[in-house]
């Protein structure tokens, strides 16, 4: 029998092959007093050369249990570093919408005037903005300045009727248009207050809200 038949063998019989691996230190200080101690008829003046089989078995046993330890160490040691680990993320928040109504007609009857920008300054929320959307009567802009009020993300608009562009100058908001928008009260100024952009209109309001 040579030696790995006999490694092979120790191995299968061995009766703690179950158990968790030996702490590597204590097994080397075992290995080192198996090959110190005295078995059977042997003595320290022959050395190694005379031992028994009962001796190489027993060292055999204990250099087992020190690979199987280090092997043990070194598994543990790659699984933890491949464990992932979980990163928490901030949840993605609703963007910010300001919300706006179509105009009382009824409110400019009488007092539709020439846009200036005395008028436009006394708005408490004007912005220039593309359209992004228009579902129904409800435009979504995306304003890229915001001249008065607090700036959000987003701001929705209830468009005004036809009845009111043809009367009453109302913003005809189209799909991807650029414009300038003033309000009161959550209502979109008339009268070419609030239009689609321009120079002249947009020189005005850089007037108005100069300050």
């Amino acid at each position: 029998m040579n030696d790995d038949e006999l490694l092979h063998r120790l191995q299968a019989s061995d009766p703690a092959s179950s158990l968790p691996p030996a702490d590597p230190d204590r097994a080397a200080r075992l290995l080192e007093d198996v090959m110190s101690t005295e078995l059977t008829t042997e003595n320290r003046e022959t050395g190694t050369h005379d031992r028994s089989p009962l001796t190489w078995l027993v060292a055999a046993a204990a250099a087992v249990i020190i690979a199987g330890a280090g092997i043990f160490a070194v598994m543990n040691l790659n699984d933890d570093s491949a464990t992932p680990t979980a990163i928490d993320t901030p949840a993605a928040s609703d963007p910010t919408v300001t919300e706006l109504s179509a105009p009382d007609a009824a409110a400019y009857a009488a007092k539709c005037m020439v846009p200036n920008p005395e008028v436009l300054a006394e708005q408490t929320v004007a912005f220039d903005a593309t359209v992004t959307s228009i579902d129904g009567t409800l435009v979504t802009l995306t304003p890229t300045t915001w001249y008065a009020g607090d700036p959000t993300d987003l701001v929705e608009v209830q468009a005004p009727s036809a009845e009111m562009q043809q009367l009453l100058s109302a913003v005809s908001f189209e799909q991807g248009g650029r414009y300038l928008v003033s309000a009161t009260d959550g209502r979109v100024t008339l009268c070419g207050f609030s239009a689609a952009y321009s120079d002249d209109l947009a020189s005005m309001y850089a007037q108005a809200f100069a300050g």
